[in-house]
């Protein structure tokens, strides 16, 4: 993440307002630029097919079809995804470039023929009553979709953010035009314009990956080696995106409240929603993230670490160790800060919103609760940010873990409630592994100089 926070303190550099507003637009584009555009992509294909597509229903079961897509293969590629990281930070660091590229393609070769096994299996034994067509748009759809998001993990970590940026928005826009082109074919074209958009995304980012690496051999597995595995961080990238969205699919399969779309996909109106609402508000909390944490955050970090190294007195290092754990607790705050009033504004204005979006005002109750637990998100990723900069991960890998095993405890009672409850399953786990999380780091902090010293 150090290009993130290069690029953002030149921009705070100038003093002025412009580069104080430049500087988190960019940290909001980068933190959700991808995402609202995948976001806004399918809305609007299901928006502007509307006039088209009958019955609407089908729409229905486009999006839903995409969005169990996107949920599986997140959890699948999860492992890989902050251990290649690593494995790719830690050969550039050594100078062995010519070790990237091979190895980016035997990840993506276990990605593809993990997706491909699972995906097959799936359509095969869970869609019989479907067209072939519609099966084999899935499997493509599915394959695809779980090899954009190790490149874009690859990207993310050769910091070309900008780049993915406008290779997401490319890909998109492209994905939006030929599903509307191709509508005209039901479901099956709707799904044709998002697998064909999404190759087009997926060929972007491998030439940009090829543009700026090279190797005299094509295929490498040294990152599955014993040596090489991270296997905390396989275990924290599998359980944080499972943690993400177990409490959805326990909803979408719950009796009294979800509805089979098609096949054995299933969603739920009343809890999918709220909880799309909630997090767009997410956006200035994740842009105040990024900025504070990878600019102050980070430069007392690198000095403290560097007086260690360079041998500075006892006194520098501990003022450095304070200005650290000052500048961590004045980014948590105002991120604290700015998610409260995104929270309060969508509070405000829920009711007019779900009125335009013609959704029943009973779904606001639901809408607060989801805003919160969204906000809590952020400050969660704040923390085990942190915890990553300072190679904890153990601790980590046992507050994700603790997160999906609360979140699915949790959201089970809320299920035995009435629907007064719903969401607060999410909330509640959410908020333990907060505090937690903010416990261990305080601890950790007081004993940094020790642990610094005494046990690296």
């Amino acid at each position: 993440m150090a290009g993130i926070g290069f690029e953002l303190r030149k921009m705070l550099r100038r003093d002025t307002l412009l580069g104080m507003m430049q500087a988190y637009t960019y940290a909001g584009l980068i933190s959700s630029g991808p995402w609202i555009l995948s976001i806004v992509g399918i809305l609007m294909i299901g928006v502007l097919s509307l006039p088209f597509v009958l019955p609407t229903s089908l729409i229905t079961q486009f999006q839903v079809s995409v969005t169990y897509l996107i949920s599986v293969s997140l959890v699948l590629t999860g492992p890989l995804q902050l251990a290649y990281t690593r494995f790719t930070s830690d050969r550039l660091f050594e100078k062995r470039d010519d070790l990237v590229l091979p190895n980016f393609h035997a990840v993506a070769f276990v990605v593809t023929v993990a997706a491909t096994v699972l995906g097959v299996l799936a359509v095969w034994l869970l869609f019989p009553q479907q067209t072939a067509g519609y099966r084999l748009l899935m499997l493509a759809g599915f394959v695809i979709v779980a090899n954009i998001w190790i490149a874009t993990i690859f990207l993310s970590g050769m910091k070309q953010y900008m780049s993915i940026i406008v290779v997401f928005l490319i890909g998109y826009a492209l994905t939006t035009g030929a599903a509307l082109t191709l509508n005209r074919f039901r479901l099956n074209g709707l799904m044709s314009g998002f697998v064909l958009g999404q190759t087009v995304l997926l060929a972007g980012l491998l030439t940009l990956i090829y543009r700026d690496y090279r190797s005299d051999h094509f295929i490498s597995f040294e990152v599955f080696q014993k040596r090489y595995r991270y296997p905390s961080l396989m275990w924290t990238g599998f359980l944080y995106n499972l943690g993400i969205w177990i409490d959805k699919f326990m909803f979408w399969y719950a009796p009294g409240t979800g509805q089979p779309v098609i096949g054995p996909l299933h969603a739920s109106i009343i809890y999918d929603i709220p909880v799309f609402l909630a997090y767009l508000a997410i956006i200035p909390g994740m842009a105040v993230f990024l900025l504070r944490i990878e600019t102050d955050f980070v430069e007392y970090y690198d000095a403290f670490y560097d007086a260690v190294r360079e041998g500075a007195s006892l006194q520098h290092i501990e003022r450095m160790r304070n200005a650290m754990v000052e500048a961590l607790r004045i980014g948590l705050w105002e991120i604290i800060k700015v998610q409260t009033i995104a929270a309060m504004l969508l509070f405000a204005a829920g009711a007019v919103v779900l009125a335009w979006l013609r959704i029943s005002a009973l779904y606001l109750p639901l809408l607060y609760v989801d805003v919160i637990a969204a906000s809590l998100q952020v400050v969660f990723m704040g923390v085990i940010n942190v915890f990553f900069y300072l190679d904890r991960r153990p601790i980590v890998t046992g507050l994700v873990g603790g997160f999906v095993v609360l979140n699915v405890i949790l959201t089970s009672v809320t299920l035995a409630l009435n629907p007064a409850w719903y969401g607060y399953g999410f909330a509640g786990s959410l908020l333990v592994v907060v505090l937690a999380s903010l416990y261990l780091l305080d601890r950790k902090l007081d004993v940094l100089e020790y642990e610094t010293f005494m046990l690296q």
